[in-house]
């Protein structure tokens, strides 16, 4: 009998572990965190391409895994992720690339994003767990 719990026990344990990897925001359609990571150089809590532009990354990061929305004000891209933003601003001869709440990147840049859904409004949707609903 205890054996048969053990095995029950880790069959619920890998489920829940592999649920919550889908859920978090590295998952198949969040921001790629991970890759950025492993790509550009961390500064802080922002990430840093000391060579390229912020269209080239922006390009980069939405050709590794596809945003659901994209804008421009000419000098920044912004990549939107459901919950999460990318921002990618020049810095220097290169770029600087920030992840927020989508809530909080929206208001901070709210003047570039006129075409994106205001997150206060109550119709918004983030996109993440629960999300259509």
């Amino acid at each position: 009998m205890k054996s048969a719990r053990l095995v029950r026990a880790a069959v619920a344990a890998a489920l829940a572990a592999v649920l919550l990897t889908a859920c978090s925001s590295d998952g198949g359609d969040g921001v790629p965190r991970g890759w950025i990571s492993d790509k550009y150089k961390e500064d802080g809590d922002d990430w840093l391409d000391e060579d390229s532009s912020p269209t080239q990354v922006a390009n980069a990061i939405h050709n590794h895994r596809g945003a659901i929305d994209r804008a421009s004000d000419g000098t920044m891209q912004f990549l939107r992720y459901g919950d999460d933003m990318v921002t990618v601003s020049p810095y220097r001869n290169g770029s600087r690339i920030e992840i927020e709440d989508y809530r909080n990147g929206y208001h901070r840049h709210s003047q570039h994003l006129s075409t994106w859904p205001n997150p206060d409004s109550a119709s918004f949707r983030g996109g993440g767990p629960g999300e259509g609903k």
